[in-house]
């Protein structure tokens, strides 16, 4: 923890450190910034002022010119575009740039938490992603899913013999989950482009850009947002360089709500979150949870979090008792405060910080009014982020095609040409079914068309031969 004598008002006039607010006494508090990469926790009870110090440090990382993610799960926080140069994201591509990946690359064990599958369902999905690669027809968006599963369950027998056993009653479930997800609007996460995360890095002016995801709509599906979150967290970790310690991240990356990922969250989907949160340090992001309480975050993930927020925490229940003692003793002590009592009789806008000192240890707690942040407390307008947006991209024909040649590519094949209005063999005809489950409806009129030039060609030769 840092103190000054005063509080200056952007992280830009301390060079080293972004303020987080000032102790009763008047001395600042601030959070150095070659250790914000050492990942964080915003913990406080509802309406205590956890989006209020969220919005407070992604206003300062961004004056000190490190790139901010956040999403925004109330639609409350649009406001800091009033500050900070700001780019809006949507899933659903209604009030941000769109975000788009592939079942294929989503990979089976984020995909069997989105659709709420067991181990024996997930193990189903994860022969059917197999098979596709095997057979190089790559899955794009949920309705190739369900074909690949429909193919499954006509080719079982052959199925079970090469991949292992795969039922019947397994593959109803994750049809019937597919329709519940399409019916959230899980079906517009997968598409072309596909999402570039180093879009995430970009910097406006020497002040980083506060990347916002509009999530207000997501949070109907809440295992749909929790993965969400964390692919894009595990997309950094895959794409980004190893840089070491850095005088300021490259990113700051807050998880809202982070108790829908880890809630009823199978042990192996922990054990890669609490993998990836300790190695993605190493790329120069620094991951900061925001929740409830300390006890949404599995431990051996909450032991990686040396910069801590406390907000106040209301303890109605034995239980909810027993949360505010291990709250306490998660800081390290100051004689000068009683961490049990502040925590339960601290007002809005209070917390308690601590955060790593110049050697690497966390400071003793200190009782902190966080700073207000600079920007508009509430959204702005629908006309202002249309503004902000400018035109929006729109959804790219023949994506069925671009994705299976991106595939292709990828994995040193060759490529499927455009369509052509030159003429083609049965075989040309017929070889779209054979391969990528997308293109089969979309190929249908050629077949059909093809089938009755042949038919009527039959037909003209025989009556050539009768006559």
């Amino acid at each position: 923890m840092t103190a000054h004598s005063e509080l200056p008002s952007l992280a830009t006039e301390i060079a080293d450190a972004v303020d987080i607010g000032v102790t009763a006494s008047g001395e600042a508090v601030a959070l150095p910034l070659r250790f914000a990469n050492r990942h964080g926790l915003i913990t406080g009870a509802t309406g205590t002022g956890k989006s209020t110090s969220l919005q407070r440090l992604a206003e300062e990382f961004s004056a000190a010119g490190v790139p901010v993610f956040a999403a925004d799960v109330k639609g409350d926080l649009s406001g800091i575009a009033t500050a900070t140069p700001v780019k809006f994201w949507d899933v659903f591509g209604a009030k941000g740039y769109p975000i788009k990946t592939s079942v294929q690359e989503m990979g089976a064990v984020l995909l069997s938490r989105m659709l709420n599958l067991n181990e024996t369902q997930a193990g189903t999905l994860a022969i059917a992603l197999k098979k596709a690669e095997d057979d190089q027809n790559y899955l794009l968006g949920l309705d190739d899913l369900r074909w690949a599963l429909v193919e499954m369950q006509d080719k079982r027998e052959e199925v079970c013999q090469k991949y292992g056993n795969v039922t019947a009653s397994s593959i109803a479930t994750i049809q019937r989950n597919i329709l519940t997800l399409e019916a959230q609007g899980g079906e517009k996460l997968f598409g072309e482009p596909p999402f570039d995360i180093t879009g995430l890095l970009q910097t406006v002016d020497g002040r980083g850009t506060v990347n916002l995801l509009h999530a207000d709509q997501l949070m109907e599906a809440p295992k749909l947002y929790g993965v969400l979150i964390y692919w894009l967290l595990t997309e950094l970790f895959r794409k980004l360089p190893e840089v070491g310690d850095l005088d300021k991240p490259k990113l700051v990356f807050f998880f809202d709500e982070a108790h829908l990922l880890f809630r009823d969250a199978p042990k192996h989907l922990l054990e890669s979150v609490e993998r990836v949160v300790r190695l993605v340090r190493s790329k120069g992001v620094g991951v900061y949870f925001v929740t409830q309480s300390p006890a949404d975050v599995p431990d051996g993930v909450l032991a990686q979090l040396g910069n801590r927020i406390q907000h106040a925490l209301r303890a109605y229940t034995p239980k909810e008792q027993r949360f505010v003692k291990a709250a306490a003793r998660a800081f390290r002590p100051n004689p000068a405060i009683d961490v049990e009592k502040a925590v339960l009789e601290m007002g809005v806008g209070e917390a308690l910080v601590s955060t790593l000192l110049a050697d690497g240890v966390p400071s003793p707690v200190e009782r902190v009014k966080v700073a207000k942040p600079a920007g508009q407390l509430g959204p702005i307008s629908d006309l202002e982020r249309e503004i902000i947006n400018g035109v929006l991209p729109a959804e790219l024909p023949d994506q069925a095609r671009q994705f299976e040649n991106r595939q292709r590519a990828a994995r040193g094949l060759d490529t499927v040409p455009a369509a052509t209005g030159e003429a083609v063999s049965m075989d040309k005809v017929l070889a779209p079914l054979r391969g990528a489950p997308t293109a089969r409806w979309s190929m249908l009129p050629r077949l059909v068309f093809g089938v009755i030039c042949l038919v009527a060609s039959a037909g003209m030769l025989w009556q050539a031969g009768v006559s």
